[in-house]
């Protein structure tokens, strides 16, 4: 029997992937997201999901496994990030990221290193 709480993570997931989201993402959204989960195996950083901490690798295998069953409903870097890299589809918690003692929420992190990797671009 599926639980109340997986029924309405669902519903809440279904709405956040509406369907004018369900267009391809460019291909330079692409290699921003695939620079982000090299980012994340590379930190260093412990990644807190739904109370258990797991390593940078474990993390961004996490995140590619998210982002390879999910790509379809994101269209840009930044709705991988708030959609797939910031918090538990099922349980609504919010990722966060020991660095060295100081930790913040994924998607904070996230979109900062993103922006980074932005202004090295240009």
């Amino acid at each position: 029997m599926r639980s109340l709480h997986g029924t309405v993570a669902g519903a809440i997931l279904c709405g956040l992937l509406s369907a004018d989201s369900l267009a391809d993402m460019p291909p330079t959204a692409q290699g921003e997201v695939q620079y982000l989960l090299e980012f994340v195996a590379s930190s260093g950083c412990t990644f807190v999901r739904n109370g258990s901490e797991s390593s940078a690798r474990d993390a961004a295998d996490h995140l590619r496994l998210k982002y390879s069953r999910g790509k379809r409903y994101v269209s840009s870097s930044e709705q991988f990030i708030d959609r797939l890299a910031s918090e538990s589809s099922w349980t609504g918690k919010k990722y966060t990221i020991n660095c060295a003692g100081d930790i913040t929420e994924s998607g904070l992190w996230l979109h900062q290193a993103l922006n980074e990797y932005r202004r090295r671009q240009e």
